[in-house]
Protein backbone atom coordinates (compact mmCIF):
# COMPACT_ATOMS: atom_id res chain seq x y z
CA UNK A 1 0.00 0.00 0.00
CA UNK A 2 3.19 2.14 0.72
CA UNK A 3 4.64 1.57 -2.61
CA UNK A 4 1.64 1.69 -4.70
CA UNK A 5 0.71 5.28 -2.68
CA UNK A 6 4.91 6.35 -3.70
CA UNK A 7 4.24 5.74 -7.31
CA UNK A 8 1.08 7.47 -7.72
CA UNK A 9 2.59 10.34 -5.93
CA UNK A 10 5.41 10.51 -8.57
CA UNK A 11 3.09 9.74 -11.57
CA UNK A 12 1.44 13.30 -9.92
CA UNK A 13 4.59 15.08 -9.75
CA UNK A 14 6.00 14.12 -13.66
CA UNK A 15 2.29 14.78 -14.76
CA UNK A 16 2.57 18.61 -13.25
CA UNK A 17 5.85 19.06 -14.51
CA UNK A 18 5.09 18.13 -17.90
CA UNK A 19 1.94 20.57 -17.53
CA UNK A 20 4.29 23.30 -16.31
CA UNK A 21 6.58 23.17 -18.85
CA UNK A 22 6.51 22.45 -22.15
CA UNK A 23 8.52 22.95 -25.03
CA UNK A 24 8.57 25.64 -27.82
CA UNK A 25 7.10 24.84 -31.23
CA UNK A 26 8.93 25.08 -34.39
CA UNK A 27 7.40 28.52 -35.76
CA UNK A 28 8.10 29.68 -31.66
CA UNK A 29 11.60 29.22 -32.45
CA UNK A 30 11.12 30.68 -35.41
CA UNK A 31 9.64 34.01 -33.89
CA UNK A 32 12.34 33.85 -31.23
CA UNK A 33 15.45 33.47 -33.59
CA UNK A 34 17.59 36.75 -33.09
CA UNK A 35 17.10 37.40 -37.11
CA UNK A 36 13.32 37.71 -36.80
CA UNK A 37 12.51 38.38 -32.67
CA UNK A 38 8.96 39.37 -34.00
CA UNK A 39 6.16 41.21 -31.89
CA UNK A 40 2.54 41.53 -32.52
CA UNK A 41 1.33 45.34 -31.47
CA UNK A 42 -2.57 46.41 -31.41
CA UNK A 43 -3.32 49.50 -30.70
CA UNK A 44 -7.16 50.00 -29.10
CA UNK A 45 -9.23 52.82 -28.25
CA UNK A 46 -11.80 53.50 -26.18
CA UNK A 47 -14.93 55.34 -25.56
CA UNK A 48 -14.53 56.26 -22.00
CA UNK A 49 -11.61 57.10 -19.22
CA UNK A 50 -9.64 53.62 -18.55
CA UNK A 51 -9.03 53.37 -14.98
CA UNK A 52 -6.28 50.89 -14.47
CA UNK A 53 -7.26 49.24 -11.42
CA UNK A 54 -10.21 48.00 -12.84
CA UNK A 55 -7.86 46.27 -16.01
CA UNK A 56 -5.56 44.94 -13.41
CA UNK A 57 -7.99 43.15 -11.64
CA UNK A 58 -10.01 42.11 -14.80
CA UNK A 59 -6.48 40.38 -16.03
CA UNK A 60 -6.21 39.10 -12.86
CA UNK A 61 -9.60 37.00 -13.32
CA UNK A 62 -8.48 36.00 -16.79
CA UNK A 63 -5.52 36.60 -18.61
CA UNK A 64 -2.85 35.56 -16.15
CA UNK A 65 -4.97 32.67 -16.16
CA UNK A 66 -4.19 31.22 -19.86
CA UNK A 67 -0.54 29.28 -19.40
CA UNK A 68 0.96 31.19 -22.66
CA UNK A 69 0.61 34.29 -20.39
CA UNK A 70 1.71 32.66 -16.97
CA UNK A 71 4.65 31.29 -18.06
CA UNK A 72 8.58 32.46 -19.57
CA UNK A 73 10.76 31.42 -21.82
CA UNK A 74 13.77 29.20 -20.63
CA UNK A 75 16.81 28.08 -22.84
CA UNK A 76 18.69 25.03 -21.70
CA UNK A 77 21.96 24.12 -23.90
CA UNK A 78 24.22 25.61 -25.87
CA UNK A 79 24.07 27.40 -29.39
CA UNK A 80 24.00 24.03 -31.37
CA UNK A 81 21.55 22.62 -29.49
CA UNK A 82 19.41 24.46 -27.33
CA UNK A 83 16.39 23.97 -26.00
CA UNK A 84 13.64 25.87 -25.50
CA UNK A 85 10.36 26.03 -23.33
CA UNK A 86 7.75 27.47 -21.84
CA UNK A 87 8.05 27.12 -17.53
CA UNK A 88 5.02 28.40 -15.70
CA UNK A 89 5.78 31.24 -13.22
CA UNK A 90 3.76 33.85 -10.56
CA UNK A 91 3.13 36.48 -12.74
CA UNK A 92 2.65 40.16 -11.00
CA UNK A 93 0.00 42.08 -13.07
CA UNK A 94 1.45 45.42 -12.26
CA UNK A 95 4.92 44.86 -13.85
CA UNK A 96 2.32 44.01 -17.12
CA UNK A 97 1.26 47.04 -16.97
CA UNK A 98 2.53 50.21 -18.07
CA UNK A 99 0.47 53.58 -17.24
CA UNK A 100 2.88 55.91 -18.65
CA UNK A 101 3.36 59.63 -17.01
CA UNK A 102 1.81 61.59 -20.44
CA UNK A 103 2.48 65.39 -20.12
CA UNK A 104 -0.73 66.56 -21.38
CA UNK A 105 0.56 70.08 -21.77
CA UNK A 106 3.17 69.72 -24.58
CA UNK A 107 0.93 67.72 -26.37
CA UNK A 108 -2.32 70.30 -26.35
CA UNK A 109 -1.76 73.00 -27.95
CA UNK A 110 -4.09 76.62 -28.04
CA UNK A 111 -4.99 75.93 -31.34
CA UNK A 112 -7.45 73.29 -32.74
CA UNK A 113 -4.77 70.70 -33.70
CA UNK A 114 -4.67 69.19 -30.22
CA UNK A 115 -6.14 65.59 -31.70
CA UNK A 116 -3.16 65.81 -34.35
CA UNK A 117 -0.74 66.02 -31.87
CA UNK A 118 -2.11 63.34 -29.84
CA UNK A 119 -2.34 61.03 -33.00
CA UNK A 120 1.08 61.98 -33.90
CA UNK A 121 2.26 61.28 -30.04
CA UNK A 122 0.62 57.83 -30.09
CA UNK A 123 2.69 57.27 -33.73
CA UNK A 124 6.04 57.75 -32.02
CA UNK A 125 4.98 56.04 -28.49
CA UNK A 126 3.95 53.04 -30.53
CA UNK A 127 7.21 53.42 -32.80
CA UNK A 128 9.63 53.73 -29.65
CA UNK A 129 8.20 49.99 -28.66
CA UNK A 130 9.16 48.32 -31.51
CA UNK A 131 12.95 49.41 -30.36
CA UNK A 132 12.84 47.58 -27.10
CA UNK A 133 12.62 43.98 -26.36
CA UNK A 134 10.61 42.52 -23.90
CA UNK A 135 12.25 40.84 -20.26
CA UNK A 136 12.49 37.28 -21.35
CA UNK A 137 12.69 36.38 -16.75
CA UNK A 138 8.80 37.71 -17.20
CA UNK A 139 5.82 36.17 -19.44
CA UNK A 140 6.35 38.22 -23.35
CA UNK A 141 3.50 40.51 -22.92
CA UNK A 142 2.56 44.12 -21.87
CA UNK A 143 -0.30 46.71 -21.95
CA UNK A 144 0.32 50.42 -22.23
CA UNK A 145 -2.64 52.32 -20.95
CA UNK A 146 -2.43 55.61 -22.31
CA UNK A 147 -4.87 58.51 -20.79
CA UNK A 148 -4.44 60.23 -24.13
CA UNK A 149 -7.25 61.80 -26.09
CA UNK A 150 -7.14 61.16 -30.11
CA UNK A 151 -9.42 62.01 -32.81
CA UNK A 152 -10.78 58.63 -33.12
CA UNK A 153 -10.94 57.89 -28.95
CA UNK A 154 -11.00 59.38 -25.44
CA UNK A 155 -8.60 56.56 -24.26
CA UNK A 156 -6.04 54.28 -25.95
CA UNK A 157 -4.75 51.00 -24.83
CA UNK A 158 -1.68 49.31 -26.40
CA UNK A 159 -1.09 45.22 -26.60
CA UNK A 160 2.63 44.21 -27.13
CA UNK A 161 2.59 40.31 -27.20
CA UNK A 162 5.72 37.92 -28.48
CA UNK A 163 4.21 36.68 -31.67
CA UNK A 164 5.35 33.45 -30.08
CA UNK A 165 2.28 33.17 -27.58
CA UNK A 166 -0.21 32.39 -30.49
CA UNK A 167 -1.45 33.63 -33.97
CA UNK A 168 -2.83 36.67 -34.65
CA UNK A 169 -6.59 35.08 -34.56
CA UNK A 170 -5.94 33.47 -31.34
CA UNK A 171 -4.64 36.00 -29.53
CA UNK A 172 -7.78 38.78 -31.08
CA UNK A 173 -10.16 35.92 -29.55
CA UNK A 174 -8.33 35.65 -26.07
CA UNK A 175 -8.31 39.85 -26.40
CA UNK A 176 -12.40 39.45 -26.38
CA UNK A 177 -12.88 36.25 -24.41
CA UNK A 178 -10.95 38.65 -21.66
CA UNK A 179 -13.74 41.67 -21.83
CA UNK A 180 -17.11 41.75 -20.88
CA UNK A 181 -20.41 43.65 -21.79
CA UNK A 182 -21.58 46.73 -20.65
CA UNK A 183 -25.26 45.95 -20.28
CA UNK A 184 -24.13 42.54 -18.32
CA UNK A 185 -20.97 42.28 -16.73
CA UNK A 186 -20.89 38.84 -16.42
CA UNK A 187 -21.46 37.98 -20.64
CA UNK A 188 -18.74 37.44 -22.91
CA UNK A 189 -19.10 39.91 -26.26
CA UNK A 190 -21.57 38.90 -28.71
CA UNK A 191 -19.89 38.07 -32.64
CA UNK A 192 -22.16 38.58 -35.54
CA UNK A 193 -22.67 35.41 -37.17
CA UNK A 194 -21.22 34.47 -40.30
CA UNK A 195 -24.41 33.62 -42.10
CA UNK A 196 -22.87 31.62 -45.64
CA UNK A 197 -25.61 31.85 -48.55
CA UNK A 198 -26.87 28.53 -49.80
CA UNK A 199 -28.57 29.88 -53.18
CA UNK A 200 -25.72 27.99 -54.59
CA UNK A 201 -26.35 24.62 -53.36
CA UNK A 202 -29.78 25.18 -53.48
CA UNK A 203 -29.53 25.99 -57.07
CA UNK A 204 -28.12 22.44 -57.50
CA UNK A 205 -30.95 20.89 -55.91
CA UNK A 206 -33.10 22.59 -58.93
CA UNK A 207 -34.74 20.19 -61.90
CA UNK A 208 -34.45 16.78 -62.03
CA UNK A 209 -32.28 15.04 -59.26
CA UNK A 210 -30.58 13.15 -62.22
CA UNK A 211 -29.61 16.30 -63.94
CA UNK A 212 -28.45 17.97 -60.71
CA UNK A 213 -26.39 14.45 -59.47
CA UNK A 214 -24.65 14.52 -62.79
CA UNK A 215 -23.74 18.66 -62.46
CA UNK A 216 -22.61 18.06 -59.01
CA UNK A 217 -19.67 15.25 -59.94
CA UNK A 218 -18.70 17.54 -63.26
CA UNK A 219 -18.17 20.39 -60.80
CA UNK A 220 -16.16 17.84 -58.05
CA UNK A 221 -14.18 16.50 -60.58
CA UNK A 222 -13.02 19.92 -62.11
CA UNK A 223 -12.74 21.01 -58.87
CA UNK A 224 -10.30 18.46 -58.03
CA UNK A 225 -8.19 18.84 -61.51
CA UNK A 226 -7.73 22.53 -60.69
CA UNK A 227 -7.21 22.03 -57.07
CA UNK A 228 -4.09 19.65 -57.95
CA UNK A 229 -3.16 22.28 -61.01
CA UNK A 230 -2.92 25.19 -58.82
CA UNK A 231 -1.62 23.56 -56.37
CA UNK A 232 1.39 22.15 -58.57
CA UNK A 233 1.83 25.65 -59.94
CA UNK A 234 1.99 27.16 -56.87
CA UNK A 235 4.48 24.73 -55.31
CA UNK A 236 7.13 25.39 -58.22
CA UNK A 237 6.92 29.12 -57.58
CA UNK A 238 7.44 28.78 -53.81
CA UNK A 239 10.63 26.77 -54.67
CA UNK A 240 11.75 29.18 -57.46
CA UNK A 241 10.98 31.90 -54.39
CA UNK A 242 13.33 30.22 -52.24
CA UNK A 243 16.06 29.73 -54.39
CA UNK A 244 16.40 32.24 -57.06
CA UNK A 245 13.06 34.05 -57.84
CA UNK A 246 13.09 37.80 -56.43
CA UNK A 247 11.37 40.98 -56.31
CA UNK A 248 11.88 43.95 -58.44
CA UNK A 249 14.08 46.07 -56.59
CA UNK A 250 11.64 49.08 -55.79
CA UNK A 251 12.18 52.25 -53.17
CA UNK A 252 9.78 50.31 -51.00
CA UNK A 253 12.09 46.69 -50.65
CA UNK A 254 14.29 46.71 -47.47
CA UNK A 255 16.65 44.45 -45.49
CA UNK A 256 14.62 43.13 -42.40
CA UNK A 257 18.48 42.13 -40.71
CA UNK A 258 18.94 45.71 -40.76
CA UNK A 259 15.52 46.28 -38.12
CA UNK A 260 17.68 46.65 -35.50
CA UNK A 261 20.00 49.27 -36.16
CA UNK A 262 16.81 51.42 -36.99
CA UNK A 263 14.56 52.75 -35.65
CA UNK A 264 10.89 51.78 -37.59
CA UNK A 265 8.32 54.46 -37.74
CA UNK A 266 4.40 52.80 -37.28
CA UNK A 267 2.12 54.87 -39.38
CA UNK A 268 -1.78 54.18 -39.18
CA UNK A 269 -4.35 55.64 -40.97
CA UNK A 270 -8.34 54.77 -39.64
CA UNK A 271 -10.89 53.92 -42.51
CA UNK A 272 -14.75 53.26 -42.53
CA UNK A 273 -15.40 49.81 -42.05
CA UNK A 274 -18.88 50.58 -43.29
CA UNK A 275 -17.06 52.10 -46.41
CA UNK A 276 -15.33 48.61 -47.33
CA UNK A 277 -18.75 46.67 -46.41
CA UNK A 278 -20.39 49.00 -49.20
CA UNK A 279 -17.22 48.00 -51.53
CA UNK A 280 -17.75 44.77 -50.78
CA UNK A 281 -21.43 44.33 -51.10
CA UNK A 282 -21.27 46.05 -54.67
CA UNK A 283 -18.64 44.35 -55.92
CA UNK A 284 -19.66 40.84 -54.40
CA UNK A 285 -16.62 40.22 -53.00
CA UNK A 286 -15.25 39.66 -49.78
CA UNK A 287 -13.66 42.44 -47.05
CA UNK A 288 -9.71 40.99 -47.52
CA UNK A 289 -10.62 40.99 -51.43
CA UNK A 290 -11.06 44.69 -51.09
CA UNK A 291 -7.89 45.16 -48.38
CA UNK A 292 -6.01 44.23 -51.07
CA UNK A 293 -6.88 45.62 -54.20
CA UNK A 294 -7.09 48.70 -51.91
CA UNK A 295 -3.59 48.31 -50.92
CA UNK A 296 -2.59 47.12 -54.34
CA UNK A 297 -3.57 51.14 -55.78
CA UNK A 298 -2.34 52.50 -53.10
CA UNK A 299 1.42 50.88 -53.92
CA UNK A 300 0.76 51.62 -57.25
CA UNK A 301 0.16 55.16 -56.72
CA UNK A 302 3.43 55.43 -54.33
CA UNK A 303 5.63 53.91 -56.71
CA UNK A 304 4.95 56.35 -59.42
CA UNK A 305 5.23 58.83 -57.09
CA UNK A 306 9.04 57.95 -55.71
CA UNK A 307 9.71 56.45 -59.32
CA UNK A 308 8.99 60.25 -60.56
CA UNK A 309 11.31 61.91 -57.75
CA UNK A 310 13.90 59.64 -58.60
CA UNK A 311 13.84 61.17 -62.56
CA UNK A 312 13.98 64.53 -61.52
CA UNK A 313 16.54 64.03 -59.74
CA UNK A 314 18.53 62.61 -62.70
CA UNK A 315 17.35 65.26 -64.46
CA UNK A 316 14.94 63.05 -66.86
CA UNK A 317 12.07 65.43 -67.03
CA UNK A 318 11.67 65.53 -70.93
CA UNK A 319 11.67 61.70 -70.94
CA UNK A 320 8.89 61.63 -67.91
CA UNK A 321 6.77 63.64 -69.71
CA UNK A 322 6.14 61.60 -72.78
CA UNK A 323 5.82 58.22 -70.98
CA UNK A 324 2.51 58.07 -69.20
CA UNK A 325 4.21 56.63 -66.59
CA UNK A 326 7.03 56.92 -64.33
CA UNK A 327 7.38 53.03 -63.47
CA UNK A 328 9.31 50.46 -64.84
CA UNK A 329 6.45 48.74 -67.30
CA UNK A 330 7.48 45.41 -65.42
CA UNK A 331 7.61 45.06 -61.80
CA UNK A 332 7.62 42.36 -60.01
CA UNK A 333 6.20 43.17 -56.46
CA UNK A 334 4.96 39.95 -54.14
CA UNK A 335 3.97 39.62 -50.57
CA UNK A 336 3.45 36.73 -48.61
CA UNK A 337 -0.12 36.57 -46.88
CA UNK A 338 -0.10 34.57 -43.79
CA UNK A 339 -3.00 32.19 -43.52
CA UNK A 340 -4.51 30.76 -39.99
CA UNK A 341 -4.80 27.09 -40.80
CA UNK A 342 -6.05 26.02 -36.82
CA UNK A 343 -9.51 26.14 -36.89
CA UNK A 344 -11.05 29.45 -35.22
CA UNK A 345 -11.16 29.00 -31.12
CA UNK A 346 -14.25 30.33 -29.89
CA UNK A 347 -14.10 32.73 -27.07
CA UNK A 348 -16.53 31.17 -25.08
CA UNK A 349 -13.66 28.02 -25.13
CA UNK A 350 -11.23 30.64 -24.01
CA UNK A 351 -13.04 31.69 -21.14
CA UNK A 352 -13.65 28.40 -20.04
CA UNK A 353 -10.15 27.50 -20.26
CA UNK A 354 -9.15 30.90 -18.35
CA UNK A 355 -12.00 30.16 -15.47
CA UNK A 356 -12.49 26.57 -14.98
CA UNK A 357 -9.04 25.34 -16.73
CA UNK A 358 -10.04 23.78 -19.30
CA UNK A 359 -8.32 22.88 -22.69
CA UNK A 360 -8.55 24.09 -25.98
CA UNK A 361 -6.97 24.82 -29.16
CA UNK A 362 -3.86 27.26 -28.84
CA UNK A 363 -0.85 28.42 -30.94
CA UNK A 364 0.60 29.61 -33.94
CA UNK A 365 -0.31 27.24 -37.14
CA UNK A 366 0.40 29.44 -39.79
CA UNK A 367 0.59 28.41 -43.30
CA UNK A 368 1.33 31.72 -46.30
CA UNK A 369 0.49 32.08 -50.18
CA UNK A 370 2.48 34.04 -52.08
CA UNK A 371 0.39 36.87 -53.64
CA UNK A 372 1.66 38.56 -56.75
CA UNK A 373 0.48 42.41 -56.65
CA UNK A 374 -0.42 44.05 -60.48
CA UNK A 375 1.41 46.79 -59.88
CA UNK A 376 0.33 50.22 -62.82
CA UNK A 377 -1.47 52.88 -63.11
CA UNK A 378 -5.76 52.02 -63.79
CA UNK A 379 -8.46 54.28 -65.45
CA UNK A 380 -10.65 52.52 -63.73
CA UNK A 381 -9.38 52.52 -59.88
CA UNK A 382 -11.98 49.42 -59.17
CA UNK A 383 -9.98 47.47 -61.71
CA UNK A 384 -7.78 46.74 -59.17
CA UNK A 385 -10.68 45.09 -57.21
CA UNK A 386 -11.34 43.21 -59.39
CA UNK A 387 -7.39 42.03 -60.36
CA UNK A 388 -6.58 41.12 -56.43
CA UNK A 389 -10.30 39.23 -55.96
CA UNK A 390 -9.02 37.55 -59.60
CA UNK A 391 -5.67 36.23 -58.28
CA UNK A 392 -7.24 35.22 -54.37
CA UNK A 393 -10.05 33.37 -55.70
CA UNK A 394 -7.58 31.29 -57.83
CA UNK A 395 -5.70 30.87 -54.20
CA UNK A 396 -8.18 29.69 -52.67
CA UNK A 397 -8.27 26.83 -54.54
CA UNK A 398 -4.98 25.34 -53.87
CA UNK A 399 -3.23 24.17 -50.73
CA UNK A 400 -0.24 26.09 -51.15
CA UNK A 401 -0.83 27.34 -47.29
CA UNK A 402 -0.79 23.78 -45.99
CA UNK A 403 2.06 23.17 -48.45
CA UNK A 404 4.50 25.97 -46.82
CA UNK A 405 3.19 25.18 -43.62
CA UNK A 406 4.66 21.94 -43.94
CA UNK A 407 7.49 22.54 -45.84
CA UNK A 408 8.53 25.04 -42.81
CA UNK A 409 8.50 22.51 -40.47
CA UNK A 410 10.50 19.79 -42.64
CA UNK A 411 13.41 22.64 -43.20
CA UNK A 412 13.15 24.01 -40.00
CA UNK A 413 14.13 20.64 -38.44
CA UNK A 414 17.03 20.03 -41.12
CA UNK A 415 18.52 23.68 -41.28
CA UNK A 416 17.93 24.59 -37.93
CA UNK A 417 16.20 28.13 -37.43
CA UNK A 418 19.18 30.16 -38.26
CA UNK A 419 19.23 29.55 -41.96
CA UNK A 420 15.42 28.08 -42.18
CA UNK A 421 11.98 29.59 -42.30
CA UNK A 422 12.66 33.17 -41.48
CA UNK A 423 14.91 34.26 -44.04
CA UNK A 424 13.20 31.62 -46.85
CA UNK A 425 9.78 33.48 -46.33
CA UNK A 426 11.04 37.18 -46.56
CA UNK A 427 13.92 37.23 -48.15
CA UNK A 428 12.93 37.47 -51.65
CA UNK A 429 9.57 39.43 -51.16
CA UNK A 430 9.05 42.55 -50.39
CA UNK A 431 6.08 42.74 -48.35
CA UNK A 432 4.63 40.61 -45.72
CA UNK A 433 0.57 41.05 -44.82
CA UNK A 434 -1.16 39.62 -42.14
Amino acid sequence: MEIKTRLDTSETTVRKDEEEEQPLSPAARVFHSPEFNCYVISVIGVKKKIEPDVIIEGLKQSLIRHPRFSSKLVSNGNKKRQTQSWVRTNVVVNDHVIVPDIQTQNIENANANANANANVFLESYVSNLTTVSLDISKPLWQLHLLDLKTSDAENVAVLKFHHSLGDGMSLMALVLACMRKTSNPDELPSLPNQNRSSSRSSRLMTGSRGDSRFLWLVMVIWSAIMLVLNTVCDALEFIATTMFLKDTETPIKGDFRLSKSKRMCLVHRTVSLDDIKLIKTTMKMTVNDVVLGVSQAGLSQYLERRYGEKKKKVGEDQESKKNSTNMPKEIRLRSALLVNLRPNTGIQDLADMMAKGSKCRWGNWIGYIVFPFSIGLRDDPLEHLRRAKMIIDRKKNSLEAALTFVAGKIILKTFGVEVSLNYLMTSNQNLTYQ
